[in-house]
């Protein structure tokens, strides 16, 4: 059992570019298509909400409210689009293209083709959330440094949702299930951590739950950078979004090894 499962681990440090470049390919036929996709949501929301209560909130911790929710939407974007890149593209790989089976025919391990996922759905999450403070700072919402301290932790972002979301698809029967998914965990944490109102405002209880949810790290560390203010508690925050990328990805791997051999 022990010795099939570290069968199943990565190869060596680098089998995954070879996953990551096959998605990669496939994904630059429809690239300008999928980048407006990803940035028609958090957009609206941007400018929607920001505009919109932004003229009765005023502003938020010394912010302008639309600077406050450009951050937050940075982060969001990064989340939602490793999650469905995770889910919905890489369940497609996995389940009704075979492309997977396909893989597993070469030197790659199942380890290889996990962590080649999630490098991919990782760089479509930079792409989205780059792409949305690249329009704040255009706006004057944050300033173009800011992007480039921003950017690790996008990344990073980018790896522990998609490494949560391979854990979904690797339970999940058919795409059905992907909504309880959406609806109970991705969405309230668009609300619970920060992204669009302080978690300060909160009922106490709700910051309990929001403090240990991966949005509201993100949140922390992408805010403080594109406002130009110094970060709290950094370490906490890091080390939080590196354990929902890492347990997750051994976890999901362990899963999908269960579910590939029956």
């Amino acid at each position: 059992m022990g010795e099939g499962y570290m069968a199943a681990m990565p190869a060596n440090v680098y089998n995954w570019i070879a996953v990551w470049r096959r998605n990669f390919l496939a994904w630059k036929k429809v690239a300008l298509a999928s980048v407006l996709g990803n940035l028609a949501d958090p957009m609206t929301n941007l400018f929607g909400l920001g505009f919109g209560l932004g003229i009765i909130v005023g502003r938020v911790d010394g912010a302008s409210y639309i600077a406050f929710l450009a951050a937050g939407m940075v982060a969001t974007s990064a989340m939602t689009s490793a999650t469905f890149e995770a889910m919905y593209a890489a369940f497609a790989r996995m389940d009704a293209k075979r492309t997977w089976e396909a893989i597993l025919c070469t030197q790659l391990t199942l380890g290889d083709i996990v962590l080649g996922e999630l490098a991919w759905a990782a760089t479509k999450s930079i792409l989205a959330g780059t792409a949305i403070a690249m329009v704040a700072a255009t706006l004057g919402y944050a300033t173009w440094p800011s992007i480039l301290y921003a950017l690790p932790v996008i990344a990073l972002t980018g790896l522990a949702f998609a490494s949560l979301g391979m854990v979904v698809i690797s339970l999940a029967p058919s795409y059905d299930y992907f909504v309880f998914y959406q609806t109970l965990v991705i969405t309230p944490m668009v609300f619970l951590c920060g992204a669009v109102v302080p978690v300060t405002q909160l009922p106490s209880a709700f910051q309990v739950v929001a403090g240990v949810l991966p949005l509201s790290h993100s949140v922390d560390l992408i805010r403080p950078a594109m406002l130009g203010r110094p970060v709290d508690n950094i370490a906490l925050h890091l080390t939080a979004l590196c354990i929902y990328a890492v347990l997750p990805f051994f976890l999901s791997t362990a899963l999908f090894r269960r579910r590939l051999m029956r």
